[in-house]
C-alpha cells in the first residue's frame, strides 16, 4: 500500500493539558498528510457527591481543540472517568474506537517539530513486516543539558528497525518504543490483542516486544520529529524509575532475563563524559545524585511486592493504580 492511502487515526490521553496540548493540535492540523481523525481521550475527575468535577484547568485548551476541527478530519472527545484511567486499558479503548489502517498515539505534551511528522510514520509502514514505528524526542529549548543529552542517547539522528535477532546486542532496547509518538499497524495490534489493559507503565514496550516476537518489526523513524522532555526532580525520578520497574516486575514474560541496568549504566557515563567535554565538570555531582534516585526507584519497584501498600502509594506517581484488588502483588 502507497503511504499516501494509509488512512491514520490520532489518539491522544489527555488530562488537564496546558499550552503545548494546544500548539501539538496546531500543528496536526497543519500536517501535509493530515490525520483522518484526532481522538482525545479526555480523563475527568468525581466529586465525592458523584458530581463530574471537570477541571477548568486545560478546559479552554480542548475547546480551542474543538474550534479548530477541519473539513478534513474530524476531532472527537471522549470522556474517562479518573478512577478508570489505566496506561494501557485507556488506550486500548481509544484504538477501539478507530477504524483506521495505523493507530497513532500521543501524549498532549509532545509538539511537532514540522509539518512532515505523519508522513514520516506512515512512510515505514510501506514495508509490510513493520508492526510499528516510534518518532524521535528532541528536547524542549528549556531543557537542560542532561535531559538534552538524554534525548540524543535515546533518540539518535540515524533511522533503525529492530526484530528478535537483533536481541542478543541491544537487550531490552529491543523492545524500546514510546507511545509519546508512535503509531501501530491495525491488523497487527489486532492480531495480538492489543494493548494490555492493565499496566501502571511501559504499554508501549509490552505491546512492542509482542509484536517483535510475533516475527514483525519495530521501526524507528528519526525523521518523524516531535518536542517533547521534562525537568524532573529528583523525587519525581525515583517515582517515575519506582513505576518503570512495577511493570517489569508485573509482566515477567516480557522482561525476564533481560537486563535494563546495563543500559542505565551506559546512559549515566556517556552523559558525564559529554559533561566533562562541555567544560561542565560542575553538573556531575546532579548527575550522580539523579542516577541514584532513578535507581533506588527501579531497585524499589522491582521488589514493590514485599513493601506495605501504603508506601507504594506513597512511592508511585500513580497511586490509583494499587487500590484494592487492582495492581497485582502476587
Amino acid at each position: 500500500m502507497e503511504a499516501a492511502d494509509i488512512k491514520i487515526d490520532v489518539i491522544i490521553p489527555i488530562y488537564k493539558p496546558d499550552i503545548k496540548f494546544k500548539h501539538l493540535i496546531e500543528r496536526l492540523k497543519k500536517q501535509k498528510d493530515k490525520p483522518d481523525r484526532i481522538i482525545l481521550l479526555q480523563t475527568i475527575e468525581e466529586e465525592k457527591q458523584g458530581e463530574k468535577n471537570k477541571s477548568l484547568i486545560g478546559e479552554e485548551f480542548i475547546a480551542y481543540a474543538m474550534e479548530l476541527e477541519a473539513s478534513d478530519f474530524r476531532i472527537e472527545c471522549v470522556e474517562i472517568n479518573k478512577k478508570d484511567f489505566d496506561h494501557g486499558g485507556t488506550r486500548a479503548y481509544g484504538a477501539s474506537l478507530s477504524n483506521a489502517d495505523l493507530l497513532m498515539f500521543m501524549t498532549q505534551d509532545a509538539v511537532p517539530a514540522d509539518t512532515l511528522l505523519i508522513t514520516k510514520l506512515k512512510e515505514a509502514f510501506t514495508e509490510p513486516n513493520i508492526g510499528a514505528a516510534y518518532g524521535r524526542q528532541l528536547p524542549r529549548e528549556e531543557a537542560g543539558i542532561v535531559e538534552s543529552y538524554t534525548r540524543k542517547f535515546n533518540y539518535p539522528e540515524a533511522d533503525s528497525v529492530k526484530t528478535l535477532e537483533d536481541l542478543p546486542k541491544l537487550g531490552i532496547k529491543t523492545y524500546f518504543c514510546s507511545d509519546v509518538c508512535a503509531a501501530y499497524r491495525r491488523s497487527v495490534y489486532e492480531e495480538l490483542g492489543g494493548f494490555v489493559t492493565r499496566t501502571i507503565f511501559n504499554e508501549d514496550m509490552i505491546m512492542a516486544a509482542g509484536i517483535i516476537k510475533a516475527g514483525y518489526a519495530v521501526a524507528y523513524v528519526s525523521g518523524a520529529k516531535v518536542y517533547h522532555s521534562h525537568s524532573y526532580t529528583y523525587k519525581e525520578q525515583f517515582r517515575r524509575n519506582f513505576d518503570m520497574a512495577v511493570s517489569q516486575a508485573e509482566y515477567q514474560s516480557v522482561f525476564s532475563g533481560i537486563k535494563s541496568e546495563s543500559e542505565g549504566k551506559k546512559l549515566v557515563l556517556q552523559t558525564a563524559s559529554h559533561l566533562v567535554k562541555r567544560g561542565r565538570i560542575y553538573l556531575l555531582p546532579g548527575l550522580v545524585a539523579e542516577s541514584g534516585f532513578k535507581y533506588l526507584g527501579y531497585l524499589a519497584g522491582r521488589n514493590y511486592r514485599k513493601l506495605p501498600l501504603s508506601l507504594i502509594r506513597k512511592w508511585s506517581m500513580n497511586p490509583g493504580y494499587f487500590r484494592e484488588g487492582k495492581g497485582s502483588r502476587k
